[in-house]
C-alpha cells in the first residue's frame, strides 16, 4: 500500500474537522474541490451531524465539497463506505494474476455520478480505498 503523507492543510483540515464533530479521523485526502475524510467505525453519522449540519458547516468554512467515510478493516465493506452515497448494491472483489480488482454495482440512477465527470469520483474512490486496503483496481456498474 502505498505511503500516506499528510500535508500541513491537510493536517489543519483534520484538526478542524475532529473539533467541529468530536470524532477521530484516521485520514483526510484533498483534491482540487473536495475533502475526504476517513472516521473510525461507527462514527460516520455523528461526523456529519444532525441534518449534515457539521458537513454543511466545514464546506462553508473551507469553500470545500465535503465527504465522510466510515472506516472498515474489511476491504468489501470500506469499499461499500467509500460508494455509500451512491446506492451500492453489492461489490465483487476477484484476484486478477497478482492485482485485487473490485467491481462495484450502484443504483443506476446515479451511476454517472458515482463515476464523476472525466472519471474523477472513481478516481478519488480508487485512491482512498488503496491507502488503506490492498485493491488496485475498481470499476462501476
Amino acid at each position: 500500500m502505498p505511503e500516506v503523507t499528510l500535508t500541513e492543510d491537510t493536517l489543519r483540515y483534520i484538526r478542524l474537522f475532529e473539533n467541529m464533530t468530536n470524532t477521530h479521523v484516521r485520514d483526510c485526502m484533498e483534491t482540487e474541490d473536495k475533502l475526504v475524510f476517513v472516521v473510525d467505525p461507527g462514527s460516520a453519522n455523528k461526523a456529519v451531524g444532525k441534518g449534515g449540519e457539521n458537513v454543511i458547516r466545514l464546506k462553508n468554512t473551507t469553500g470545500k465539497n465535503i465527504q465522510v467515510v466510515e472506516f472498515s478493516d474489511d476491504a468489501e465493506q470500506f469499499i461499500k463506505n467509500v460508494f455509500y452515497n451512491y446506492g451500492v448494491q453489492s461489490v465483487t472483489l476477484e484476484s486478477r494474476g497478482n492485482i485485487i480488482h473490485a467491481t462495484v454495482t450502484v443504483d443506476p440512477q446515479v451511476k454517472g455520478r458515482a463515476i464523476g465527470k472525466n472519471g474523477r469520483n472513481l478516481k478519488i474512490a480508487r485512491d482512498l480505498v488503496a491507502r488503506h486496503h490492498n485493491v488496485q483496481s475498481i470499476i462501476v456498474a
